[in-house]
């Protein structure tokens, strides 16, 4: 039954148990660990994939939670990998309505996912059109930190560059200065494709507004897409890691999938070698404790 607000939280809580019990860990990147009772993820695993609270994860599957926002919506149903009808069936349980055509896809592909599993061996995360990052591997955990303790609404490479901190990524000036030009361009070919996209123009009025330097590049008035660079990570394990930054383009969804990687031989790759054993036994040590 809904409640007046258009919300069968009935229904919907039932929907998420059920896609929550039917993903395996090794599903989305998570160790087994010990003392699973029963099967599927963890409310706590749900809520870190999407970056919400447990809590709310709880009181959502105990059909008493809030009215859900569009982007609560969009995190849960990336970590429960739903596919895109049953997104849409979340979106209208919930009281909403699906992602109109012409605005930017935030809905991540279960085989997109699987892809970003597959790449055990380098870093990789999936970005949206405004440079949302919608999904990561184990291994770019390891080299960029924590994606998921950002908030869901501050989880945009562009919003990070310009108003975020605690940045990883150490640039020469150079590389500063070409790495902003281009997340500028990037956001504003964004708005000529998408121009009724309520959350591209709330990220580029936030930004014009609070960041003279995104303001300065937005007026000069360059319009361009991501192009394959080299970018240094400063790890706190291992120091400084200059890796080959390669984008390639999903062109059905308008997403892009980041993979860092270095030659074969190289002390860069030996570092990342390296990175995939440190965050494995970090995963296992969060995971067992």
């Amino acid at each position: 039954m809904r409640h007046p607000d258009g919300v069968d939280r009935a229904e919907l809580a039932l929907v998420l148990r059920r896609a929550r019990a039917r993903i395996e860990p090794a599903d989305v990147g998570l160790p087994e660990g010990r003392h699973r009772r029963v099967p599927g993820l963890r409310r706590e695993e749900v809520a870190m994939l999407a970056g919400v609270s447990v809590d709310y994860v709880v009181r959502l599957e105990q059909g008493r939670g809030p009215h859900p926002s569009t982007s609560v919506l969009a995190a849960l149903a990336r970590a429960l990998r739903l596919d895109r009808d049953e997104r849409d069936q979340l979106f209208r349980l919930a009281g909403g309505e699906p992602p109109l055509p012409g605005r930017i896809v935030d809905h991540v592909r279960p085989s997109v996912l699987r892809l970003l599993d597959r790449l055990t061996d380098l870093p990789a995360l999936l970005l949206d059109a405004k440079s949302d990052v919608l999904a990561w591997n184990e291994m770019a955990t390891a080299l960029l930190g924590d994606m998921s303790a950002w908030a869901v609404g501050r989880r945009n490479i562009a919003w990070q560059r310009f108003l975020g901190g605690g940045s990883r990524v150490a640039s020469s000036p150079e590389e500063t200065a070409e790495t902003e030009v281009q997340s500028v361009a990037g956001l504003r070919a964004a708005s000529a494709r998408y121009p009724d996209d309520p959350g591209l123009r709330r990220l580029v009025t936030e930004l014009r507004e609070s960041s003279a330097r995104f303001e300065q590049l937005w007026s000069e008035g360059r319009s361009g897409q991501w192009r394959s660079h080299r970018k240094t990570i400063v790890h706190p394990e291992l120091g400084a890691i200059t890796l080959d930054c390669d984008t390639l383009h999903v062109p059905d969804d308008d997403q892009l999938v980041i993979v860092y990687s270095a030659p074969a031989g190289s002390p860069e790759a030996s570092a990342l070698a390296l990175l995939r054993v440190l965050g494995g036994q970090r995963m296992s040590s969060a995971t067992n404790d």
